[in-house]
């Protein structure tokens, strides 16, 4: 598989194999992988895609390079970065679904994804512009600081109805996730209404997550591969400020003290 080559920020490239090695070996922290999910952890299902938009993933995965693979089955995250060692995957995630000992589907949790390719860029054009260009996944700091204003926005918006919400960069843009009890039983004809109705005020979020269509959602402190850097929970308060090329809780060891600097593309 050949590497697609998306336009990125200066400084932001595709993790090589030993990078992504080397973080998953060294950096991972476990303990605060356990506090984002707190008393979730005995049921929670991970998943990893090895090489599906860098195309670059260890030989002996090349057929398996571009589907998901479900980790549910582990002692401890111990033995859930073992696995990831294993496959060196560009992204790690968690199911947002609650599961009973049973396996029986107790609920999910409520997300929100705001991706830059989402924006209207004055430069790049419309997600559609994008697309024809083969580059979906693409964005610029342009892109970015207006997605960044936007989840501000939309965390505003939420906060008028729920009191437990938190705000992730998750590598190219970022999730917002909700944490109130009422929301972790919400059905999925009122997470559609939601999503619809968020996305008719001009939010750019992906509906599919929201509904609950897409269950699977970017590990917060995993790494993301497509760009290099740290998925990391923020403090809405710092949102307005955020850079993620040059914050040093997003870059991994591998960039530190370098110029940042590297275009791979």
């Amino acid at each position: 598989m050949k590497a697609k080559k998306y336009y990125l920020p200066r400084g932001m490239y595709y993790s090589t194999l030993q990078e992504r090695e080397s973080f998953y070996r060294e950096e991972f922290n476990l303990e605060l992988v356990e506090e984002w999910l707190s008393d979730r952890m005995k049921n929670v299902v991970f998943a990893v895609v090895i090489g599906r938009h860098t195309g670059i993933y260890p030989e002996k995965y090349r057929d398996e390079s571009s589907t998901t693979i479900l980790i549910d089955e582990y002692r401890d995250l111990e033995d859930v970065r073992d696995q990831i060692l294993e496959f060196l995957p560009e992204s790690v995630y968690y199911d947002r679904n609650l599961y009973s000992e049973k396996g029986e589907v107790l609920g999910q949790e409520l997300a929100f994804d705001l991706d830059p390719e989402n924006i209207t860029c004055p430069i790049h054009g419309t997600l559609e512009d994008k697309m024809k260009r083969h580059q979906g996944l693409g964005f610029c700091e342009l892109e970015f600081r207006m997605v960044r204003d936007e989840t501000l926005s939309l965390y505003e918006e939420l906060k008028e109805n729920f009191t437990s919400v938190r705000v992730v960069y998750s590598g190219r843009g970022f999730h917002i996730h909700v944490f109130d009890e009422e929301a972790f039983t919400m059905s999925r004809k009122e997470r559609k209404e939601l999503a619809k109705e968020l996305k008719a005020k001009g939010f750019p979020i992906d509906e599919w997550v929201t509904s609950g269509d897409m269950r699977l959602i970017r590990l917060p402190y995993s790494l993301h591969g497509m760009v290099s850097r740290i998925v990391t929970p923020l403090d809405v308060k710092e949102l307005f400020r955020f850079d993620p090329v040059k914050d040093e809780r997003c870059l991994p060891k591998f960039l530190k003290g370098s110029k940042l600097d590297r275009d791979a593309f």
